[in-house]
């Protein structure tokens, strides 16, 4: 029997330095400058995603509600509604997630470029 070492796979990927609490590039006014900064822009994209994910909900809705027998509609025995509501929104919100990781992460990326500059 051949023993097989399972690894984890190699990337090019840089190392991502940690910045701790007690590093000198947050302790100046800069670097506090820095993280608020850093702060501000991910809350504002996560306030932007979920306004997103928020609008195209609604308009599933008012689709539904306002639109004269899509309520009524099936497919495949199962009501078109349910359908939209329930599959038609997992895309959007997978879409939505990895939108906001890629985003997050190059906000990070930013931060660490301006804090190891800085």
């Amino acid at each position: 029997m051949t023993r097989v070492r399972v690894t984890a796979p190699r990337t090019a990927a840089r190392p991502t330095p940690r910045l701790s609490a007690s590093s000198p590039a947050l302790e100046s006014e800069v670097g506090q400058v820095y993280v608020r900064s850093l702060i501000r822009s991910q809350l504002r994209l996560a306030v932007v995603v979920a306004c997103g994910f928020l609008v195209v909900l609604t308009a599933c809705g008012l689709l539904i509600g306002l639109v004269p027998g899509i309520a009524e509609a099936e497919l495949l025995g199962v009501p078109f509604a349910w359908l939209l509501l329930g599959a038609g929104l997992y895309p959007v919100i997978g879409l939505s997630a990895w939108l906001y990781n890629r985003a997050a992460a190059r906000n990070e990326a930013r931060y660490r470029d301006l804090a190891q500059d800085g």
